[in-house]
């Protein structure tokens, strides 16, 4: 089997995954194990004050419900401290990182995002963040489904927080960190994660590494036109027979799916998923269907509302 392709799925454990998250589960396993690649799972707990005990073992027994198995050990995060710290020191080495004593109400007084006040004042750790000092901001990337995607150009020149205030390593950091130990070259994840795109690329180029692709999915939407998530209490995913989810996943994302599907195992739908992948007839909107997760669409077809 080739393994030019490594893609992943990094969840954070605080809570279970819903039908949003098994959107961008299924679309980075399948994207993967279509050209014949690794697919790997990370455990992002690195921000304990937002973590559900217990939810990273009920993810890992509902991705194994669904048949998406991975390769490899799982990677935790709360492991990685020493290749974090590693990273900010050969940044602060490189002198590409410097300490900030800003508040997030001066940040917000000033239009929401920070204008390096800290840049040049040689601060010491106390109490302060620390933040990649921006050499080669990016302003736009190819996305493999959606084409060059640009971002505003505050956005793409802010010197981001890379290590928090409070002790806690920054996501843009750990991810980046994360990725490139993995070996991961396709990332697919959710449309809400293409502004920290551009961040999470210029911290890739300073570190001297090579960064992967991107491929951002289609949002799923609830009733009230919002993002699916664990913050507006989703829905876990059904522990019954994975396939009608399964399939309704798949047809959110564009894909075809066999009439005989109730005829067939978990494993051999996936199966058929795999040789059947179309990135062409995945929707590039930022956001779609608000659905419910009990019974398929009738018809293949799906209730979409548009968000913008």
């Amino acid at each position: 089997m080739s393994t030019s392709c490594t893609g992943r799925f990094a969840p954070s454990p605080s809570g279970e995954l819903h039908f949003g998250s098994l959107i961008a589960a299924l679309g980075s396993y399948l994207h993967a194990r279509a050209q014949g690649g690794r697919w790997l799972v990370r455990i992002e707990d690195i921000d304990p004050p937002r973590e559900v005990p217990g939810a990273a073992t009920a993810i890992l027994h509902q991705l194994e419900h669904y048949g998406l198995h991975w390769d490899g050990e799982v990677v935790w995060q709360s492991q990685r401290h020493q290749a974090y710290r590693d990273a900010l020191e050969w940044l602060r080495q490189h002198r590409q990182s410097y300490y900030c004593t800003c508040t997030r109400s001066r940040i917000q007084q000033i239009g929401g995002f920070y204008d390096g006040h800290c840049r040049d004042l040689h601060l010491g750790p106390q109490q302060a963040a620390l933040r990649l000092r921006q050499r080669q901001p990016v302003y736009q990337f190819d996305d493999l489904l959606r084409g060059a995607v640009r971002v505003e150009p505050a956005l793409a020149e802010e010197d981001f927080i890379i290590h928090r205030r409070d002790g806690l390593f920054a996501y843009n950091l750990a991810v980046v960190v994360d990725d490139h130990f993995q070996g991961v070259t396709e990332i697919v994840r959710g449309a809400d994660l293409i502004a920290p795109t551009v961040r999470q690329i210029a911290l890739w180029r300073q570190l001297g590494w090579q960064e992967p692709a991107y491929l951002h999915l289609p949002l799923v939407l609830n009733h009230d036109g919002n993002k699916l998530s664990k913050q507006n209490h989703a829905p876990a995913l059904p522990d019954g027979d994975p396939r009608p989810v399964l399939v309704k996943a798949l047809r959110f994302l564009g894909q075809s799916t066999p009439e005989n599907w109730q005829d067939i195992t978990t494993t051999q739908l996936l199966a058929l998923a795999v040789a059947q992948w179309d990135l062409a007839k995945v929707p590039r909107d930022d956001a779609l269907a608000a659905i419910e997760t009990t019974t398929p669409f009738s018809n293949g077809s799906q209730q979409a509302m548009i968000s913008r």
